[in-house]
């Protein structure tokens, strides 16, 4: 019974640290998904925020983790010179 217990702790406790990593994936993934699409890894960041603080930021809201309570936000930095935006000529 003690056996059961202390594995039911260490799940418990293990948890959160295992949702976290979750949302490192997520991001992850999301970031490699913008630079297939042309995007320089300089020209952008994406930010981990707690959800109630989302609306607060900046930048787009692209993804979410942790059963919706975190937020993972998009923002364009300074560099753009290697993104992929050509002109058209007529």
């Amino acid at each position: 019974m003690k056996k059961a217990g202390l594995t039911f702790l260490a799940v418990v406790a293990l948890t959160p640290l295992l949702a976290q990593a979750s949302c490192d994936s997520v991001k992850t993934d999301i970031q490699q998904k913008i630079i297939q699409n042309g995007v320089s890894e300089s020209a952008f960041t994406l930010e981990v925020v707690p959800n109630d603080q989302a609306d607060q930021q900046s930048g787009l809201v692209v993804g979410h983790c942790e059963n919706d309570q975190q937020k993972i936000v998009y923002k364009r930095t300074g560099d753009e010179s290697s993104s992929t935006s050509q002109a058209v000529s007529p």
